[in-house]
C-alpha cells in the first residue's frame, strides 16, 4: 500500500511511541532526534518505489504503440512489469 507523505510524520510518531512504550528499545538520543531519523527513512524508502515507478513508466512508454495495438491492461501491465523488476532486484516495498 502506498502511503502520502503528507502521513509520514504521524506514521513515524506513532511507531517510535510504541516501540518504546513496549519498552522493545531504550532511545540514547532525544527524542526529536529519533523522529527525525526515522522520518527520514521512511522517506527513503518511499523514494524507492517511486524511482522504481518512475522506471516501470519508461519501460511502458518505449512500448506504448505495442500495447496500443494489443489493446493491453496498462495497469495490469504496470503492475507486472514493477514486480517483475522487484523480484530481479530484491526490492522489498
Amino acid at each position: 500500500m502506498r502511503i502520502p507523505k503528507s502521513w509520514v510524520p504521524i506514521l513515524t510518531k506513532k511507531i517510535v511511541d510504541n516501540i518504546i512504550s513496549k519498552e522493545l528499545v531504550k532511545p540514547t538520543v532525544p527524542i526529536e532526534k529519533l523522529l527525525l531519523e526515522t522520518e527520514g527513512l521512511i522517506l527513503n524508502e518511499l523514494a524507492v518505489e517511486d524511482k522504481l515507478n518512475e522506471e516501470v513508466r519508461e519501460i511502458l512508454k518505449n512500448h506504448t504503440s505495442e500495447i496500443e495495438k494489443s489493446r493491453l491492461d496498462y495497469r495490469k501491465l504496470f503492475e507486472i512489469t514493477k514486480q517483475k523488476l522487484v523480484k530481479e532486484r530484491n526490492i522489498v516495498l
